[in-house]
């Protein structure tokens, strides 16, 4: 059934990703069970810069539910653009989506994933839930090994296709984990894993944001030809603090995203 509703795709959103990521509905669970309310802070996605499949194709469904384009970010290192949209309703997730800049590629790279788009079915891409339908296209265990050498994004786009990379705590509404600190050595003490590249916290109080993720959990995935355990998705957590203005910050930091991107690099 196709979704039509903002609300209809947020939440089919989270249950696809729950399904191929339980960590972060037990890490939910564990923190509502100690008294919490969890409130999303940012969803983000990933796509290529194919005209087919833009950030701006992409950002259409929430553009069209009252989303408005707030800021655009650059990661040079890895090859990557992204923007983020908010909604007025600020208890609504904010949307942040990144695009890999295939000009930038080998040229065999490009060609594989034009080849992959190129499978999409037409119009497909329009589609108000386009963004929880999962993997569009068929692909063989080579052809994610041979992205993977050149980018773990690509190759994690070409497994799990069109669905939230991850979700967001918002530890600004939480009462007794307020200090990312504290959340983090919580978790790590029941056994979760955090990324650890640049740290666990990203960025400062002097940023205005503070972030922190586990690693993305192994799952075993079906290609054309085999099945392959690969990093999947991951759960993120950020505090916000205010800017000058003593408005609370709602942007991003580049050089904290960069990090957390590699929370599904199989190198950690």
């Amino acid at each position: 059934m196709t979704i039509k509703t903002l609300t209809g795709l947020l939440d089919k959103m989270w249950v696809d990703y729950i399904n191929i990521n339980p960590l972060a509905k037990k890490i939910r669970d564990v923190l509502m069970n100690e008294g919490e309310e969890i409130q999303n802070d940012h969803i983000a996605l990933r796509t290529f810069n194919h005209p087919r499949v833009t950030i701006d194709v992409i950002a259409k469904p929430f553009l069209d539910s009252g989303y408005k384009y707030m800021g655009d970010y650059q990661f040079p290192e890895k090859k990557l653009y992204a923007k983020h949209f908010e909604h007025a309703d600020k208890t609504l997730p904010k949307i942040f989506i990144s695009e890999l800049k295939l000009e930038e590629f080998s040229a065999s790279l490009r060609e594989t994933i034009n080849t992959l788009i190129s499978q999409i079915p037409a119009g497909m891409e329009h589609q108000f839930d386009f963004t929880s339908i999962g993997r569009p296209w068929i692909v063989s265990t080579k052809t994610y090994n041979d992205l993977l050498k050149e980018s773990d994004y690509a190759a994690w786009v070409s497994a799990f296709g069109y669905r939230p990379n991850h979700f967001t705590v918002f530890i600004n509404v939480l009462k007794k984990f307020s200090d990312i600190s504290f959340l983090n050595t919580y978790l790590k003490d029941k056994g979760y894993k955090l990324n650890s590249s640049g740290g666990e916290i990203k960025g400062s109080k002097d940023v205005c944001l503070e972030q922190s993720s586990t690693l993305a959990n192994n799952i075993e995935v079906e290609f054309s030809d085999g099945k392959l355990s690969i990093p999947a998705c991951y759960y993120e957590f950020a505090k916000r603090y205010p800017m000058k203005n003593g408005e609370l910050y709602q942007g991003f930091v580049a050089a904290s995203a960069d990090k957390i991107f590699e929370s599904t690099s199989r190198g950690q």
